[in-house]
């Protein structure tokens, strides 16, 4: 009896603190910022153009918005943001906050978040620095799929006309044989289509993704091309076949 007693109050106890936060959390006020265009960058260096973004209870009716202790504007309809660019203020630390205004006259300040403000020079010399290694990233990727495959796909597949094969990764018809084969994933993308190499022909072409349609009917096309080229019968089973066929002449 004593343990029933025991989990039930910790229960309501347990209750009352969510009821706590839940209310705590309702007459919060949350900034937030994100970047319009510019550069926001590691350490809280940020250039450019910027918004501010408000959340909080339902009842808030107006805010304001503040660069060190400075109103800058305010936005009286929900959702409350405002938009501001880093170069109308003088380069170094700012703090950013807020504060709501709700229907019933209760004020409410978000945190304060602190961003260098830094001058366009830079904001470009640092972006440059991220994105060269991101870029060397990428272009050295693109290489080593186009390597790969040179290096190692340097024979060719007989594969029977009508055989099933796979498109894991993609089909397309050689410009070359027209046969259609799978693509590889190390292939190199480009914007028409796929820098890849035939199994077939042996061909190195770029070659356009194919539709499932485009791919059947190029499978279909293959047997068809197959079946004209079949050798010539036996002089014995033509011989056998013309005769067969005089049985019926004059009928």
């Amino acid at each position: 009896m004593r343990t029933l007693r025991t989990a039930f109050g910790l229960a309501l106890l347990a209750a009352l603190w969510s009821a706590h936060t839940t209310l705590a959390q309702d007459d919060t006020l949350t900034l937030s910022l994100s970047r319009d265009w510019g550069y926001g960058g590691f350490g809280g260096d940020i250039q450019g153009t910027f918004s501010f973004h408000v959340r909080g209870p339902a009842d808030v009716e107006r805010v304001e918005f503040y660069i060190d202790g400075v109103n800058i504007g305010e936005d009286a309809q929900a959702p409350f943001d405002l938009q501001f660019v880093t170069d109308n203020y003088p380069d170094g630390p700012h703090d950013l906050y807020a504060v709501g205004y709700t229907a019933e006259g209760t004020t409410l300040r978000t945190q304060t978040i602190t961003r260098t403000f830094v001058p366009a020079s830079e904001g470009g010399a640092a972006a440059l620095k991220f994105l060269i290694p991101l870029l060397v990233v990428i272009f050295g990727a693109m290489g080593l799929a186009a390597v790969v495959p040179l290096l190692t796909g340097r024979k060719t597949v007989h594969l029977e006309a009508g055989a099933r094969r796979s498109y894991t990764f993609g089909g397309g018809i050689c410009p070359k044989c027209k046969r259609p084969f799978g693509l590889r994933l190390l292939g190199l993308n480009l914007l028409n289509g796929k820098f890849d190499r035939c199994p077939y022909c042996g061909k190195w072409s770029v070659v356009r993704i194919a539709s499932a349609q485009e791919l059947r009917a190029a499978e279909e096309a293959e047997v068809e091309a197959s079946r004209g080229q079949m050798p010539d019968a036996a002089p014995e089973e033509k011989f056998k076949k013309d005769l067969d066929d005089s049985k019926y002449q004059g009928l």
